[in-house]
């Protein structure tokens, strides 16, 4: 859905919304956010990978 939006949005769009978030954000809190960001979705895919193999030790288990 969210990659749609991105897909319909122009390019001046995109240079707005760029624009916002660095008059928002400063030039340098960007980078430390984006830091933030990625750490924060590879912490959710350890965690959903651990979920995992979890589950398929437990289907091996109760066979």
């Amino acid at each position: 859905m969210i990659s749609t939006i991105f897909l319909m949005m122009s390019g001046w769009q995109i240079a707005v919304i760029v624009l916002l978030v660095l008059l928002l954000f400063g030039g340098k809190k960007i980078p430390e956010l984006m830091r933030g960001l990625g750490s924060g979705i590879k912490e959710f895919k350890d965690a959903s990978k651990d979920d995992e193999t979890k589950e398929t030790k437990e289907e091996i288990n109760t066979k």
